[in-house]
């Protein structure tokens, strides 16, 4: 257990380092290491889904209820490689944020959930009002 704990912490350490250019030695180091990973283990980016909805903001508790039931199921099917964190409603329009391996996975859940994808971005950093305080 312990090995895993420290192929992990190398693993993410190379992910970080490979943002500021590390060589392509490194990157098959760290590409290695991932790929060796169990999925659960696998580093996974945060991602904002942009899902255009029509009249999204009338979906009534029960709807919602239903379509979040539906994504459920189909996360549960796929496995450990994607995970909902949350979702806002909007009036033509839902945001969901996503912990996945990849937006290939992303696609895939919503093609077999029946969600539309018109947008989706990796999130690189988040902020709030704490990160104005020193």
């Amino acid at each position: 257990m312990k090995t895993i704990k420290v192929i992990k912490c190398i693993a993410i350490g190379l992910f970080f380092s490979l943002q500021y250019g590390f060589s392509q030695e490194q990157a098959s180091v760290y590409a290695k290491i991932n790929e060796d990973l169990t999925s659960k283990e696998k580093i996974m980016n945060t991602y904002l889904i942009e899902r255009e909805i029509p009249e999204a903001g009338k979906l009534t508790p029960e709807q919602l209820k239903g379509i979040s039931q539906k994504s459920n199921e189909v996360l549960f099917e796929m496995g450990p490689g994607i995970e909902w964190l949350h979702s806002y409603v909007t009036d033509n329009k839902v945001y969901c944020v996503y912990k996945a391996e990849n937006e290939t996975l992303l696609r895939e859940h919503a093609e077999k959930g029946g969600f539309p994808i018109n947008k989706v971005s990796i999130l690189s950093t988040q902020i709030n009002p704490e990160t104005a305080k020193d």
